[in-house]
């Protein structure tokens, strides 16, 4: 299929995992009820973003892929007749967790997970307190609508992630993400911010020829010191921004895309065509000291 619409579903959160589970279901099927096929929910939708302090007792929100959200997102995604993406905190086993996203597809049925590879370590962002880092590679899911990729927030500032899944396949590369500005910063800083954000991602667009969805949470959380900033958007395969969010508020868009103009921007920038693959061995050193 190559007309899709793509909905995006950017909300505040709460402390009450039910209460956000349940505003989960309802924008999704608002977003259905606009023509949505398929459908991205933010990073750890079900929570508020709690890796801003290293407490232990965050654990106890994580839970199985499958598991209790993703089988209540199946029935939705079966009676709407859409894909869901939904990031959720994955209980591997115990004492292993994961930042985790499962795609289920049109007819309700559960495709499979990837797992976030690259977790941050920063502050406000302590997410190496409570994930492994992802172990099932890059992945790529042939939905009943597409063949997506999935990559999660920290990943997207990564070309090499974006390339792998575009070069597996993928025909839009979807980015579930949680990102804010720290309440005290000035707006010079927030919105250079949020261009590096929105640019890189774009860029990764360009590179691969493929569409990308980047959805984002928004509002205040933490007591009021970190705003989420929203913004979510769609980029074309040229990197042109064809939809964007407003920072402050939640809202459910659906968005056309047209997966045909891979080809076409490929075909007239064949940035693929064109890779030197026999010279990117030192891609795969941490750096490259001087011998």
């Amino acid at each position: 299929m190559a007309i899709l619409n793509v909905g995006l579903v950017q909300m505040t959160c709460s402390a009450d995992k039910t209460e956000n589970l349940n505003k989960a279901v309802e924008k999704v099927k608002e977003a259905a009820d606009k023509g949505a096929q398929i459908v991205c929910l933010q990073e750890l939708f079900t929570s508020l973003y709690f890796c801003d302090v290293e407490d232990y007792k965050h654990f106890e929100l994580a839970e199985s892929i499958p598991g209790p959200s993703s089988d209540l997102l199946s029935k939705i995604a079966k009676e709407k007749n859409i894909v869901i993406i939904a990031s959720l905190f994955e209980k591997r086993a115990e004492g292993l967790y994961h930042n985790t996203t499962a795609v289920i597809d049109a007819d309700g049925t559960y495709l499979g997970k990837y797992r976030k590879m690259h977790i941050p370590d920063d502050p406000a962002y302590y997410e190496k307190f409570y994930f492994t880092p992802g172990d099932l590679g890059y992945k790529v899911f042939k939905t009943k609508y597409a063949a997506i990729g999935v990559l999660i927030c920290w990943d997207q500032w990564y070309p090499e992630a974006a390339r792998i899944t575009a070069l597996m396949g993928a025909e839009i590369l979807f980015y579930p993400t949680a990102i804010g500005w720290a309440a005290s910063q000035d707006e010079a800083t927030n919105t250079e911010q949020y261009n590096a954000w929105q640019t890189i991602q774009r860029s990764h667009a360009v590179a691969n020829g493929v569409h990308v969805v980047s959805v984002n949470r928004t509002g205040y959380e933490q007591d009021g010191a970190m705003k989420f900033w929203g913004g979510s958007f769609v980029a074309n395969p040229f990197g042109s921004v064809i939809y964007k969010a407003p920072h402050d508020k939640e809202e459910v868009a659906v968005v056309n895309i047209d997966t045909k103009k891979t080809d076409q921007y490929r075909t007239h920038w064949p940035f693929l065509r064109d890779r030197r693959i026999d010279s990117y061995q030192p891609i795969t050193k941490r750096y490259i000291d001087e011998e």
